[in-house]
């Protein structure tokens, strides 16, 4: 089994959220080809760029095609540190939801898994030992990989599904239509929380 991860947002604007998405990668692919197709997109798929109604057909594709999503989330005011506001806390922040929601995802896969990281957010060395990190989380049972998002449709998938969820975390002004379209499939268990929403306004 495949895990794909992004995350969306940053504790200086009050909120960062992880999704890991179990998908099949061929699925993967499909999803995006079949989004493309309907929407005319060109190029990365990314949840800060799409409009509500794409974000539907999104979601719409991803029961279709087989998704599940486990997202978690971080806010600010939960941070304590001495740089709160800086790359450090995000980096912080981004490791200690990918310890949470790989960890959440983890007892159902059975025990052989691979986790795929997006490489775009921090420097090289970093991502590499925050990918061997996780590799030690998995105690032998998986490996981990960074991948550029752009060459990766699962890592575009957990970007649109974590860019959702942080919408609503920060009370953006398109939360009350999100959460409108995210809402059935919250409610299936297609698209899990694993800590509660408490928005931030």
């Amino acid at each position: 089994m495949t895990i794909f991860c992004d995350e969306s947002g940053g504790i200086s604007a009050g909120a960062m959220t992880l999704a890991a998405v179990q998908i099949d990668a061929s699925a993967a692919d499909a999803l995006l080809r079949r989004f493309k197709t309907v929407t005319g997109l060109r190029g990365e798929l990314k949840g800060s760029r799409i409009d509500l109604v794409e974000r539907a057909l999104f979601f719409e594709l991803f029961e279709r095609y087989g998704g599940r999503a486990s997202v978690g989330i971080v806010y600010r005011a939960e941070r304590t540190g001495a740089d709160n506001e800086g790359e450090g806390e995000d980096l912080r922040a981004y490791s200690h939801l990918l310890d949470a929601v790989i960890g959440y995802v983890l007892p159902e896969t059975g025990g052989c898994v691979e986790v795929v990281i997006d490489d775009g957010r921090y420097d090289p060395k970093i991502l590499t030992r925050v990918r061997n990190d996780v590799a030690a989380a998995l105690g032998g049972w998986g490996q981990a990989r960074l991948e550029d998002s752009h060459r990766s449709s699962g890592v575009q998938i957990a970007d649109v599904i974590a860019n959702s969820i942080f919408n609503l975390a920060i009370n953006s002004q398109r939360a009350w239509r999100i959460d409108k379209i995210l809402d059935p499939f919250i409610a299936s268990g297609i698209v899990r929380l694993i800590n509660p929403i408490r928005r931030v306004d």
